[in-house]
């Protein structure tokens, strides 16, 4: 049977700093960094107090005054990057069986934003019962992430598969690996696929202090986050959303559209380990890697360009460099890799959305982005791995990769299309 091809033809971005595809890509191969002192609450007394925000106005991106105050921050992120993605496709999506559309989003924390807020307002900051409150109608909505997902599907009229895929830090890969399987399959034509979280919260900037994973380095927000540097002290929080708009190959050139990439593989692994912890070998990491290879039919020699996790903690770095040596082989020395997140921070659930547009954006330009504040390169961590300026190289395939918490490793390859 001939393998369904699946293509990306729309990208919505709203990632720390300016919102919008062309901004954020301007941003990344510029080397500038979106990390300051956080303002979405008062930090003080947090070990970690800098955050990559996004300057978000949700009424410049045709959100309404009613979602503003219903919808969680990373819905509205998501809704936003939905509408450019669709726009940027140029589809009619009214003019498709609205069965044949479906939207997988990923979060990693939900509405837990919201939550939060509304457990402040409710309890009066801890000090009355909640059950002498009288909550909003939309407090339900902020309980379950699939929120995300159902009001995505609202927006875009889809009534095709629907569902939200919550994998940690891999969400935001596993959720276009999904939606890829279900084009592949037949089980929709067309998938608004991405992901969304905003995680710059109290309790959520709690829990990574708790386990010290985010930087400290409060007085220099703009060097905070430095992966693969000798010198790095943990990741810097983010938030945002990345969503695609993904077709089947044949139906995209049939309507003229412009394809950007084809997504060419996908797999992802556990290693069954430990919460937190990786193994130092990189073994389940290196196995869907070379899965997705398989699967995209392409050699380890065949990839121009890697976007790495890159978190800027000691034991990610470290694994991942094992895991590109292991399944790359001696070519992994001779391949760029970077970390966007250097930039851009780490938006749990949605930088892995965030990292497949910078992976589809270099494809189209064949510019391959910076790991920005790479001062002082680790001895343990010897490829190159771009250092504080873009590299202009022809691409053809890149790998993506992701590593989150409770050992999910996922990996996806990326392809030009002529």
């Amino acid at each position: 049977m001939t393998r369904r091809r699946v293509v990306v033809t729309g990208v919505g971005v709203m990632a720390p700093g300016r919102a919008g595809a062309a901004a954020f890509w301007e941003m990344i191969t510029q080397g500038r960094t979106a990390t300051r002192r956080i303002s979405l609450f008062d930090p003080q007394g947090l070990r970690s107090q800098i955050a990559a925000e996004c300057d978000f106005r949700p009424a410049r991106h045709g959100l309404t005054t009613d979602q503003v105050q219903r919808l969680d921050r990373a819905v509205l992120l998501a809704l936003a990057a939905a509408r450019e993605a669709v726009d940027s496709s140029g589809i009619d999506l009214d003019a498709l069986p609205p069965e044949q559309v479906g939207v997988t989003m990923g979060s990693a924390v939900g509405c837990t934003t919201g939550l939060e807020e509304q457990y402040v307002a409710l309890s009066d900051a801890g000090r009355r019962w909640l059950v002498d409150a009288v909550a909003p109608e939309f407090l339900y909505g902020h309980m379950v992430p699939s929120t995300i997902a159902c009001e995505v599907a609202y927006q875009v009229g889809a009534e095709g598969p629907v569902n939200l895929i919550s994998t940690g830090c891999t969400s935001g890969l596993d959720s276009v690996g999904h939606a890829v399987g279900l084009i592949a399959e037949g089980s929709a034509e067309v998938m608004v696929a991405g992901a969304s979280d905003a995680p710059i919260s109290p309790i959520t900037m709690a829990c990574f202090d708790a386990i010290k994973a985010t930087s400290p380095d409060n007085d220099d927000p703009e060097h905070a986050s430095r992966p693969f540097d000798l010198t790095r002290r943990g990741f810097v929080m983010g938030e945002g959303a990345a969503v695609f708009v993904l077709e089947e190959y044949e139906r995209a050139r049939a309507r003229g559209a412009v394809i950007l990439a084809e997504i060419a593989g996908f797999a992802s692994r556990s290693n069954a380990f430990h919460m937190t912890g990786l193994k130092p070998d990189g073994r389940e990491m290196a196995e869907a890697i070379r899965v997705a290879l398989d699967r995209a039919r392409l050699n380890p020699t065949d990839i121009d360009y890697i976007n790495a996790h890159g978190s800027g903690t000691k034991q990610n770095d470290r694994h991942e460099t094992a895991a590109f040596k292991a399944s790359l082989g001696e070519h992994a020395y001779r391949t760029p890799v970077s970390s966007i997140k250097s930039m851009v921070g780490h938006s749990l659930g949605a930088i892995g959305s965030i990292e497949i547009a910078a992976c589809v954006l270099a494809l189209t330009n064949d510019v391959v982005p910076p790991t920005a504040n790479l001062q002082v390169s680790d001895p343990q961590c010897d490829l190159d791995y771009v250092p504080l300026q873009a590299r202009e190289r022809k691409l053809d395939a890149v790998l993506t990769v992701g590593s989150g918490f409770g050992g999910f490793q996922s990996a996806m390859v990326l392809a030009g299309v002529s």
